[in-house]
């Protein structure tokens, strides 16, 4: 009996374990179907079709190829929400990724008073150690260089060299800049001390810019100090104008410009945003101002700091004279003070005394009319003298009797303004200072009449006339280095350098070239410049180097005995390795002894002739039949210019 028990007891356990076990495969073949469906139509519904799913107990395991690492990834997370994540193994791949593009190449340059820094990724075919060297020398020995530059082994991108030789360039005549280069494109932010500077430095650079080059330039000039603070605005049958306009800000420049168009002004104006206002309500007191004598019909305001001048025309109804002025007074910030005056009609008669003062092109001046007494005349005489020269003044003016007190301060203010003009005249009477002629200065016109209200104070009543004139500046008139060209070659066109034989004397029929050469090169400003010597082949090429080395040196000394700045310029010798005719007659022999000055600059980045400031080529067709190399082959990216023994 007690076995019976047993039995059943022992046969109930493995019944329910049996049970237990096919219970749990189905469980575990339930959770298998069940996540592994899951997954597949999540990883279908968000498009990742090419992944195959595998269920293996708890376990999910993804496989395929995925187009990239970033749907492998979108693939692993997307099934992590359908299963724990834990449970998900990642058997999937990802396809090959293109090839890694080449790095973009770029430098940034840094130079101010404490230093030198270059930062940036180059290639390692650039010179690197030519960089650093370059930014040692025109750092000096006592400033440092910083060296943060990487390098990359990839090919230079096309016009990666020309930029970067042009940024090296730009960089000496830069002391405070930033230079950003790239492939093909600098850009510069750069500060002047001037505006002159300015200008002078954005046509250097320009001018030097290889062909092709994109050049991005942000050059400022400070601001200048304008004392007094002047502005002069006239209405008159001329029409309106600005003798001298001062503004604080661009903002306030634009106000007062837009005033004096409402007044009647046309054409474009002149006007100078400074330091030195003495109010900032400046732009509001000139807007009133003008507006005021738009209202009168004509006269003038002048401005010197604080102190406002209104002269209205003469015949002005004195009604509408009183009416406007009342408001005008009213309106203008409290820091203004107004002196406004009507003149009244003159009575007929012989004309009031005057002086005139006549300054001639040729630069001859006449001082003619009346003086107050014999100091006066002496003073005048010797004023003049000091200012444009002793040889060039005539006096032609007599003392009377009965001129203003004043008379003296106003005769010495016109010589002083008349100083500021190229030519002109100008006329001096008891109620009125008259200027009139050409300059070379765009700030002519305020600069006179800033002169005149200081000397002769703001009430008094002067007319300036000046036009200026570009041919006059001399900032205008330098020429381009191109310009040079022309007028190098014209001279040594018609007049060859000549050596004495086998020597590096320079013969002395050629000395005269030299001097108009020196006459040239003086009026075109800074010049970055290679005077070449070149021979024929006679001889042994050792000392044909060493010849032609020396004939360019010779070149280079006469320019400096003449004062010619020769800091930016080169001298060397290549002997008879450039021959640009045949150096088998005594033609093609006499063509290749000869000097070139050569413009430096960057060099292309595709062979291509450089700029020259003198080509003694033959016609192209002569140049093929003689062989010249100056035509094609090797030298024909390199300009020259004629020079014989």
């Amino acid at each position: 009996m007690r076995l019976s028990s047993a039995l059943i007891i022992a046969t109930t356990f493995v019944a329910a374990a049996v049970v237990a076990i096919v219970a749990a495969n189905f469980s575990v073949k339930l959770i298998e179907e069940t996540s592994e469906i899951g997954v597949r139509e999540a990883l279908d519904d968000s498009g990742a079709t090419w992944a195959e799913v595998q269920a293996d107990g708890l376990t999910v395991t993804l496989a395929g190829i995925a187009p990239t690492e970033a749907d492998r990834f979108a693939a692993l997370t997307t099934a992590g929400t359908v299963v724990d994540a834990a449970r998900v193994i990642d058997g999937m791949e990802a396809e090959a990724v293109a090839a890694i593009r080449p790095p973009r190449f770029s430098a940034e340059i840094l130079r101010n008073d404490a230093g030198i820094s270059i930062i940036g990724l180059i290639p390692t075919s650039t010179d690197r150690d030519t960089i650093t060297d370059r930014f040692a020398a025109m750092a000096g020995a006592e400033t440092p260089v910083a060296d943060l530059i990487e390098t990359a082994d990839h090919p230079a991108p096309e016009g990666w060299e020309d930029a970067l030789d042009f940024a090296l360039l730009a960089m000496e005549q830069l002391p405070r800049a930033k230079v950003s280069v790239s492939a093909g494109r600098v850009a510069i932010t750069a500060i002047t001390d001037s505006a002159e500077e300015k200008n002078a430095l954005e046509k250097s650079l320009k001018g030097a810019a290889p062909p092709g080059l994109r050049l991005a330039l942000d050059i400022s000039a400070p601001r200048p100090v304008i004392t007094p603070f002047t502005l002069r605005f006239i209405i008159d049958e001329d029409g309106a104008r600005f003798d001298a306009c001062s503004a604080d800000t661009d903002k306030a420049r634009t106000r007062i410009l837009n005033a004096a168009l409402k007044a009647g002004m046309t054409g474009p104006a002149r006007c100078t945003v400074g330091m030195g206002v003495p109010t900032p309500s400046w732009a509001q007191a000139v807007e009133q101002s003008i507006a005021a004598l738009s209202k009168l019909g004509g006269g003038s305001i002048t401005f010197s700091d604080a102190d406002l001048t209104l002269l209205a025309l003469e015949g002005t109804d004195q009604g509408t004279f009183d009416t406007v002025v009342g408001e005008l007074e009213n309106e203008l910030p409290d820091v203004f003070a107004l002196a406004a005056k009507l003149p009244e009609t003159a009575a007929p008669d012989q004309g009031p005394p005057e002086f005139i003062a006549t300054l001639s092109p040729e630069g001859q001046v006449q001082l003619r009319g009346r003086l107050s007494n014999e100091n006066l005349r002496n003073i005048a005489d010797s004023y003049a003298r000091s200012r444009f020269g002793s040889d060039s003044v005539y006096t032609a003016a007599r003392v009377v009797d009965g001129l203003p007190a004043d008379w003296s301060t106003r005769v010495l203010s016109a010589l002083e303004s008349l100083s500021n003009l190229s030519n002109g005249v100008v006329t001096v009477t008891p109620d009125k200072l008259s200027i009139s002629g050409n300059t070379g200065d765009a700030d002519a016109s305020a600069k006179i009449a800033a002169l005149l209200a200081a000397k002769l104070g703001e009430a008094e009543d002067f007319d300036i006339d000046v036009t200026y004139q570009e041919k006059l500046d001399p900032q205008a008139a330098i020429p381009t280095p191109q310009e040079c060209q022309a007028q190098i070659k014209a001279i040594t066109d018609a007049r060859k350098i000549n050596f004495e034989p086998g020597s590096a004397t320079i013969d002395a029929g050629t000395l005269g070239t030299m001097d108009d050469i020196a006459e040239v090169l003086k009026t075109c400003g800074d010049l970055r410049l290679e005077i070449q010597g070149h021979t024929d082949s006679q001889g042994r090429e050792e000392m044909n180097l060493s010849l032609s080395q020396a004939r360019a040196q010779s070149v280079l000394n006469e320019l400096r005995a003449r004062r010619v700045r020769t800091s930016t310029f080169e001298a060397k010798g290549y002997g008879e390795e450039r021959p640009i005719q045949d150096n088998d007659t005594e033609e093609g022999r006499e063509a290749n002894r000869r000097i070139e000055f050569w413009l430096i600059q960057p060099e292309p980045s595709a062979p291509e002739r450089q700029t020259t400031l003198e080509s003694i080529a033959e016609s192209s067709d002569n140049g093929a039949q003689d062989g010249n190399e100056d035509a094609a082959g090797s030298n024909a990216s390199e300009p020259s210019e004629d020079a014989t023994e």
